[in-house]
């Protein structure tokens, strides 16, 4: 069977958001369980990263469930190399990063907001000794991050001159200099 990869639109995305689907992905739902948890709220380039480095059995995936008999890993304890799930989680990335290059979203912003693998149906292959086969369906959404412009701060000492210069022409116009005071109102009592 054939894996599809689809687009979207549901009512409730926004314009700066891309959703991509597979549906009937021969790979393990527990697997693609994890290695999503690792990726989730991730920008897209640094997902991509640690997925390449999963294929080259690099980097790790920590399993923090379904860890039995699982042999430790340096630094993040139970986990494995899940290559299959991997390379599948990677081209629905760049499927949903081609999906937002479409609605003309940059792709160098991108943010996963939404990735999930559900359990799909099973298939039993096989002529006379017929066996279960694994399939999982994965959903993605990514949302365009904004860039914030920083504010150039003054530094602690430049803003004390400038108070303390203030603050000595205020001492010596005296202590209401610069500020409004009520007019005062003659009375003539002829």
């Amino acid at each position: 069977m054939k894996t599809m990869a689809t687009t979207t639109t549901p009512s409730s995305a926004t314009p700066l958001t891309a959703i991509a689907t597979m549906r009937n992905v021969p790979i393990s739902t527990k697997h693609a369980v994890m290695v999503c948890r690792s990726v989730r709220y991730q920008d897209t380039a640094s997902a991509k990263k640690l997925l390449n480095e999963v294929m080259a059995l690099k980097t790790p995936i920590a399993y923090p469930r379904s860890n039995f008999d699982l042999g430790h890993r340096r630094g993040i304890g139970p986990g494995r190399y899940p290559q299959k799930v991997a390379r599948e989680v990677l081209r629905l990335i760049k499927s949903a990063e081609a999906n937002a290059q479409v609605k003309g979203l940059t792709t160098t912003n991108l943010k996963i907001t939404k990735l999930m693998a559900h359990k799909a149906s099973i298939p039993f292959t096989g002529n006379r000794w017929f066996h279960r086969t694994k399939r999982s369906h994965l959903e993605i959404e990514v949302q365009e991050r904004k860039v914030k412009e920083r504010k150039v701060k003054e530094t602690a000492k430049e803003g004390k001159k400038e108070e303390g210069k203030a603050g000595k022409a205020r001492m010596e116009k005296g202590p209401t200099a610069g500020t409004k005071q009520p007019a005062l109102q003659q009375e003539n009592h002829d």
